[in-house]
């Protein structure tokens, strides 16, 4: 009996070894590569963005990764309402997922509905304070909405987190120019 119990145990220890190194990646992960993604190169920078970018995308969970692509799919085919009802169901699944709220701000914001949006990147923000495409999108929406002076602000807070983000500089120069000599 006892020869079996190391073979039990190493039987047991494979399926947990997998889930493991399968397991979604952690905060910890995502704080060496937003360290990275700052003191990158701008030659360096996309593929570390993208790295990121693969980050978010991962639930941990295959049907909450089904329910984000599903909505995403939407949201491309121009379907934002059948976009949210996705984005809300994996948000109801899965509350601590940032990416889901980001998603879902992306569609409210195709359906004009800022308020919404704006709740939404609040909580994105909430669980990852570096999710610099969410920081962005919000200067979009300040944008959209005649806010030049935080929308500006927005794209520096974007820029503090990925300094190579694309187009952020340009869209900082031209609201200030929209804003010089304006009235607060």
């Amino acid at each position: 009996m006892k020869a079996r119990v190391p073979i039990f145990q190493a039987l047991l220890a494979a399926p947990v070894l997998a889930a493991l190194l399968s397991a979604p990646v952690q905060a910890e992960d995502l704080d060496t590569l937003y360290d990275r993604l700052r003191a990158a190169s701008a030659d360096d920078s996309p593929a570390i963005e993208a790295e990121i970018e693969a980050e978010w995308q991962k639930s941990g969970s295959a049907a909450m990764d089904l329910l984000l692509r599903r909505g995403q799919d939407a949201l491309a085919d121009g379907q934002a309402g059948a976009a949210i009802d996705h984005f809300s169901a994996l948000i109801d699944h899965a509350p601590d997922f940032a990416e889901g709220y980001n998603a879902r701000a992306a569609a409210f914001f195709q359906q004009g509905m800022f308020g919404q949006a704006i709740d939404d990147i609040a909580h994105v923000l909430m669980l990852d304070p570096r999710h610099y495409t969410a920081i962005t999108g919000l200067a979009l929406m300040f944008e959209e909405m005649d806010r030049p002076a935080d929308a500006a602000d927005a794209y520096r807070a974007a820029l503090a987190i990925n300094p190579h983000l694309a187009g952020a500089e340009e869209n900082i120069k031209r609201l200030e120019a929209e804003t010089a000599g304006r009235e607060i």
